[in-house]
């Protein structure tokens, strides 16, 4: 009876610890950003509802090789393995905490000759054997909820782990996507040098041709070869970039040095659609950078607490059940051996170094806080910059194809100036450089654009990172 009173002493004991739990509860960040507020150069202005969840990369960017090219980078890039890796590791963290929660069992056993026995002399001081085997439990009561406030710092360290892959997802596929129309755009520009290479390779054999003759000055033929060499060395730079830009894409990827297919050249490739970008307040809940820290100072907001218990005394059951005989052909028929124990231990007097503990998990936290904090405008930040590129930057390339369109007519009508002696050589040349310049231009403000909507969807906390998940979030709420 006694046994049945304590076992039920016991339980309510534990049910009772369940509201003792010292250290601060966890309250949200308060955000800096106001809930009603808008972007400043959101030309959409759609600010009610938040279709970014829509968003899907694949048919964002519109080219199939691009989009193998991110699946292969969600599949083999190395940061994101060891991405996923941390997962693993935090689940295993989670695991370890929750284990502390209940008894640890175990078991002794010892073979045991001499004079000296459990410590004790035999009165004859003969020599003597001692064989035991137990089964032992110990387990600390978490009194002042030291471990549950372990767990939930483990459980935060796992959903921060969780959101960091996320976000090093969304960065793989906004950095594949950049760097691919970086080399589109080193392609075309290779294109163009390589074409004005050749146009002024024809101009320099009519110039040198018309030099032998007498017809023009020297002056000519040294402004022709001029730019000439300004064309032929565009090309190897250009060959070295287009190279460079592969191997940091194959790395990217994951995999070793080498050539990259590509699609569509940049020039036919098509512009992203407009991206409504809602309300300001909503990257709090899309930002997997944002909702990472914040569980990061929901894990560091536990840790105080766990300070705080260890200035407290721990309490522990101790025990063990088991045999023990003086000699082992008897062993297993001896009576049972046990003991039980309650244990406290605590601190005393240790010159303040508690208290400083639990001062160290709360400057931690503010530091945690105002990392969130300076997270949340940064992100703000980085939204407002990218509409505003995108903004100026179409302004810019409807200017470029402009400047194109009216460089190469110069072009034409300086050369047949130039032909008919009307011009000097000097406006033929001037409108040559300008033509091919205007052109360059031209495919890096196309590259700029296409970089700028990219940076707005990683700015926004990108959308579905593939289709699977996609479909199992489908699944998921009609179930």
């Amino acid at each position: 009876m006694n046994s049945k009173l304590l076992f039920v002493v016991v339980l309510v004991f534990i049910f009772l610890l369940e509201g003792c739990k010292v250290g601060p509860k966890y309250r949200k960040p308060v955000s800096k950003i106001d809930s009603t507020a808008v972007y400043r150069f959101d030309s959409l202005k759609v600010a009610q509802t938040d279709s970014l969840i829509n968003i899907k990369w694949w048919e964002m960017f519109d080219d199939p090789v691009l989009e193998e090219l991110i699946k292969i980078g969600l599949a083999e890039n190395q940061d994101l393995l060891i991405a996923s890796s941390r997962i693993d590791q935090a689940k295993a963290l989670l695991g370890m905490s929750r284990a502390d929660l209940w008894p640890k069992f175990g078991y002794n056993g010892s073979a045991t000759r001499g004079n000296l026995i459990a410590g004790q002399p035999n009165p004859d001081l003969s020599t003597s054997n001692l064989f035991t085997g137990f089964g032992t439990i110990n387990w600390e009561l978490d009194f002042w909820g030291k471990f549950r406030r372990a767990n939930e710092a483990a459980k935060g360290e796992l959903l921060a782990s969780e959101f960091g892959k996320r976000s090093v997802q969304i960065g793989l596929i906004s950095q594949i996507a950049t760097t691919y129309y970086q080399l589109l755009d080193f392609k075309w520009r290779l294109y163009i040098s390589q074409k004005t290479l050749e146009l002024r390779d024809k101009s320099l054999f009519i110039v040198s041709e018309r030099y032998k003759n007498g017809i023009v000055p020297e002056i000519d033929l040294n402004q022709s070869q001029i730019q000439r060499a300004i064309a032929a060395a565009a090309v190897p730079f250009f060959e070295r970039s287009i190279a460079q830009t592969e191997n940091a894409l194959a790395v990217i990827l994951g995999r070793v040095p080498q050539a990259i297919q590509l699609g569509k050249a940049l020039n036919t490739q098509n512009m992203p659609p407009d991206i409504p970008v809602g309300l300001p307040s909503l990257l709090l809940t899309r930002r997997p950078d944002i909702m990472q820290t914040e569980y990061l100072v929901q894990a560091q907001n536990a840790r105080i607490g766990v300070a705080v218990a260890q200035r407290f005394p721990s309490i522990s059951l101790t025990g063990f059940l088991g045999l023990a005989s003086t000699d082992i052909s008897d062993f297993t028929s001896n009576p049972t051996a046990y003991a039980g124990a309650v244990n406290i231990l605590g601190p005393l007097f240790e010159f303040g170094k508690n208290k400083r503990r639990v001062d160290v998990e709360r400057y931690k936290t503010e530091q945690a806080i105002l990392q969130y904090e300076k997270t949340v405008i940064t992100a703000f930040k980085e939204v407002e910059d990218a509409l505003v590129a995108i903004s100026t930057l179409k302004n810019e390339l409807e200017a470029r194809k402009s400047h194109v369109k009216a460089a190469e007519n110069a072009q034409y009508l300086s050369s047949e100036r130039y032909d008919k002696g009307v011009t000097s050589y000097l406006e033929l040349i001037e409108s040559q450089r300008q033509a091919f310049e205007a052109s360059l231009g031209l495919s890096e403000a196309t590259q700029k654009l296409f970089s700028a909507y990219i940076f707005l969807y990683k700015a926004l906390g990108g959308g579905w990172i593939s289709e699977d998940e996609m479909i199992q979030a489908a699944q998921a709420q009609e179930n």
